[in-house]
């Protein structure tokens, strides 16, 4: 009895199964690190929910590193975010220069334009610097877009140069 060895179906993620190394490009734009599937269940409303607890960017000002809880929920419509690549799309940040407020908005404006969702909140929960604690928190809603709720900034940010 000869056995045929069924090759293995072709993914088409870039990211998952492989080596976790950014490119120098991939730094650059961190948005071209995300990647995409078809919603399973396009016709129904659920809501899908990753929490990445080691997220660390860096002050601009002062050059010390900010580390935070990002939180993404979101509706998918027709897409879902593949979770190695948002993975790597964080660990992008590590070495930026970037102020709380700019960094969960991007992570927003990224994950709607390669998603599309039909609603999104990302959660920056910024660990205690200075004394003081920071979160921000952006809103995206596809009947509303971008006029939906600007950044939230709840519990303050002294000291961090910005209005």
């Amino acid at each position: 009895m000869r056995s045929e060895r069924i090759p293995a179906p072709q993914s088409p993620f870039t990211q998952l199964g492989s080596k976790s190394i950014l490119t120098d490009a991939q730094l650059a734009d961190p948005r071209s690190i995300l990647e995409a599937f078809p919603n399973p269940r396009p016709q129904r409303d659920y809501t899908i929910q990753f929490v990445f607890p080691e997220f660390t960017s860096v002050c601009p000002v002062t050059g010390q590193p900010d580390f935070a809880t990002i939180t993404v929920r979101y509706v998918p419509d027709m897409r879902c975010v593949e979770m190695k690549s948002l993975k790597l799309y964080f660990f992008s940040y590590r070495n930026k220069g970037i102020f709380y407020e700019a960094v969960t908005n991007t992570i927003l404006d990224d994950l709607v334009a390669v998603l599309k969702p039909r609603r999104m909140t990302v959660t920056g929960d910024f660990a205690v610097r200075g004394g003081t604690a920071g979160t921000v928190t952006v809103e995206y809603d596809a009947n509303v877009g971008a006029t939906g709720p600007a950044a939230h900034s709840r519990n303050g940010r002294a000291g961090r140069g910005q209005p």
